[in-house]
């Protein structure tokens, strides 16, 4: 690139340098490429539509940004004076139309796949593909650093505007708008000291992220999935009527939804997830016609009591999200840095997006498909119109197909049955299908058994290992345990644990991830008269060290991809897959009551 082609250089904006962090660190996800496809008749001025598209990029100095990073202090963005817009011809008009969703989905796979060489403008293309039966299919991508939803909608309502006039043979008048480097003066001059205070206050106590606790270990696989679930359009109506009588807003109530159930699956009623904020200064003059990235991605810490009153928790989420607008402009990195969260350690594991933009754009094209990833685990989106769209993107190989499908399911139940929850306490809030509560109530709640008064769990163990030596008694993954072998793995442990002085009133801590060593842990310290203490891995070690120092167990159980994260203790450290030849010398049988 010559230095006759720079226009500008300027700093990048938070959520850029969050998203270049990401794109680097995992250049290979498709992480934040974004891409739009639709189909156009036959009649379309292919001339005409390629002039509006170069039009509009020519226009807006954030079309024709690249990004450099090496050998900087900080990476800075560089305006060219000219970007010519790469625009790819295919022809499939010989395509049997059976075989074209197929050979579209995988067109579209590939593109996302090329990605795009940051340094070079523009970060974006523009295919046109020849149908059968005189159709074309529109694909455009781009990446998100240059546009958020907002930009996308009034960059597809300028190339539209510019084509009508170009195919008249017209000069297309559009608005002038604000340059993106008037934003980034702007930020320049926001107080992160009050920021900062704002955020440490906000988060102060908050040390790990919440999580679902529906997470499983990585499987093989696809990389990214998507499930749509729509809201009946009379839900959707009495939604906006719930909002409106309210004075709360439609975001507010999906938030909510998204809140409680993060809460219940996480067993926690203190919790945070991540929430998409327009990010647009209203102080700015027109800040509302600005094409660029503004979006910025922000904590939002939801403290739960069971008896506060539905209706009056999302009035006290409304009025928290309101004062969290003064700090929309806040690094998410240096919100990072401010909280009680350990360095490396995300706020947030799943975000809240609640596109807010002009959807008609969108709306117009046929058969529009969008492709857009986060680099979250989780990511919900609400997109408002006659039918609520909810939509989760996830990582399967850290969620279930399933699961998700219930989650998507679960949330709509909440949120269609809300007006009739105002003024139930959260204990209470419903999102159970019916199905689903006949199982629980019913089903697996016929339960009902003799029960010896004198019986402990690890002795009934005991007795069915008697009974049924070889049913199977624990399943996981590939792995299967027996009663009898579950019973002597543990027998053997509990002797172990009796030989390093574990003894009634006393506490070993385990620190395992779910397993069947977790389950022959348990049982062991129960046969060696112990009691357990459960620490969860993936606390942070701080947590961990807390829990450990108050609670002085004697011998703490581990494994060996887990010893290493742990903090130093002066327990003895027993790391099972490393000591099991020496447990494996141990008896077989069942250790003799421990008493006090």
């Amino acid at each position: 690139m010559g230095h006759d082609n720079i226009q500008d250089i300027y700093k990048l904006s938070p959520i850029q340098q969050g998203l270049l962090y990401h794109n680097l660190y995992a250049p290979e996800s498709a992480v934040y490429f974004e891409q739009f496809s639709w189909s156009a008749p036959g009649s379309l001025n292919i001339e005409a539509f390629e002039r509006a598209w170069q039009h509009v990029v020519n226009r807006h100095p954030i079309l024709r940004t690249s990004f450099f990073w090496e050998d900087l202090d900080e990476p800075l963005q560089l305006v060219h004076r000219r970007a010519t817009l790469p625009i790819e011809h295919h022809d499939w008009s010989g395509c049997p139309p059976e075989e074209l969703p197929q050979r579209l989905a995988e067109f579209l796979r590939a593109d996302r796949q090329r990605g795009f060489e940051l340094t070079e403008a523009p970060l974006m293309r523009l295919s046109i593909t020849h149908l059968p039966d005189e159709q074309y299919q529109i694909t455009w991508s781009y990446h998100h650093l240059l546009l958020d939803g907002w930009s996308v909608a009034l960059t597809l309502e300028e190339v539209f505007a510019s084509y009508e006039a170009l195919r008249q043979g017209q000069t297309p008048r559009l608005p002038n708008r604000r340059p993106y480097r008037d934003y980034i003066q702007w930020l320049g001059r926001q107080d992160l000291f009050a920021a900062e205070d704002f955020w440490r206050e906000t988060l102060r106590g908050f040390v790990a992220p919440t999580r679902l606790r529906i997470e499983r270990e990585s499987a093989a696989g696809e990389d990214y999935a998507v499930q749509v679930l729509y809201l009946s359009q009379a839900a959707t109506t009495a939604l906006q009527a719930l909002a409106r009588q309210h004075r709360v807003t439609l975001n507010i109530l999906v938030q909510g939804a998204w809140a409680l159930l993060l809460s219940r699956y996480s067993g926690d009623s203190d919790i945070v997830y991540g929430v998409t904020v327009a990010g647009r200064p209203t102080e700015l003059t027109g800040f509302e016609g600005m094409i660029g990235v503004f979006i910025n991605t922000l904590p939002v810490r939801v403290q739960l009591r069971p008896d506060q009153r539905l209706l009056d928790w999302l009035q006290d989420l409304n009025a928290q999200q309101v004062e969290l607008r003064q700090y929309e402009y806040s690094p998410l990195g240096q919100i990072q840095g401010w909280s009680d969260v350990p360095r490396g350690t995300p706020l947030f594991e799943s975000i809240v997006v609640f596109e807010n933009y002009p959807v008609e754009t969108f709306g117009r094209q046929g058969n529009a498909q969008v492709f857009q990833r986060t680099n979250y685990p989780l990511t919900i989106v609400a997109e408002p119109s006659a039918e609520l769209r909810l939509r989760i993107g996830y990582e399967p190989q850290r969620y279930d197909h399933a699961a998700i499908e219930r989650l998507l399911e679960q949330l709509r139940i909440m949120l269609e049955g809300m007006a009739e929850q105002l003024d139930r306490p959260l204990r209470d809030v419903d999102f159970l299908a019916e199905a689903e509560r006949h199982t629980l109530l019913v089903e697996w709640n016929a339960t009902a058994a003799d029960y010896p008064q004198d019986a402990c769990l690890h002795t009934l163990i005991e007795q069915q290992a008697q009974r049924t030596p070889d049913a199977v008694a624990v399943v996981f993954e590939a792995q299967q345990l027996t009663y009898a072998q579950l019973n002597a793995r543990a027998n053997q442990l509990a002797h172990h644990l009796r030989s390093l002085g574990v003894a009634p009133e006393q506490r070993v801590a385990v620190c395992l991830p779910r397993s069947a060593d977790l389950l022959v842990g348990l049982l062991a310290i129960l046969k060696a008269g112990g009691a357990y203490l459960p620490l969860d891995p993936a606390y942070p070690k701080s947590r961990l060290d807390f829990m450990l120092s108050d609670a002085a167990p004697v011998v703490v159980l581990t494994e060996a991809r887990v010893a290493d994260r742990l903090p130093a203790t002066t327990a003895q450290v027993l790391v099972l897959d490393r000591a099991w030849p020496t447990i494996a010398a141990c008896a077989t049988s069942n250790p003799d009551a421990a008493r006090a």
